[in-house]
């Protein structure tokens, strides 16, 4: 089975992981997997002051930060993941990853916000839902 997992460094991200140890059927070396994580762009004035190559290796190190103990985890359990970061709206860019990429499973954390959150600051597990023909496997 081919499965992305959708990350972002939180502890719902965590808890996503810690329910993946605890299914073998989810959690086995025969599958293949790939961590993502999206990042929100900065904001065009910062990028203009800071300039590409000091924003570009910004992001890099940002997604270090979330993708490297995911990567050692899994590497425990035996498994050697695909890692995988982009810029941009992180609904939106899993959604469209989980469908070209053409997996078999999405599998993400939910931040669980409520119907009032969500209006307000909108969700990105409604975006990649929105998004994505691929079946996803939230964990709250």
């Amino acid at each position: 089975m081919k499965i992305l997992l959708a990350v972002d460094g939180s502890a719902y991200s965590k808890k996503m992981l810690a329910y993946l140890s605890t299914h073998d059927a989810l959690l086995a070396p025969g599958h293949e997997y790939t961590v993502f994580h999206a990042q929100p762009a900065l904001p065009p004035r910062a990028k203009a002051a800071l300039g590409k190559a000091t924003v570009d290796r910004y992001h890099a190190e940002e997604a270090d930060k979330v993708l490297a103990p995911i990567s050692k985890f899994l590497k425990r359990h035996g498994i050697e993941a695909k890692l995988d970061w982009k810029v941009g709206s992180a609904g939106t860019l899993i959604g469209k990853l989980a469908d070209t990429g053409k997996f078999d499973l999405l599998v993400m954390g939910s931040h669980g916000h409520s119907a009032l959150g969500n209006l307000v600051m909108g969700s990105v597990t409604t975006q990649v839902l929105a998004h994505c023909k691929t079946p996803v496997l939230l964990v709250r």
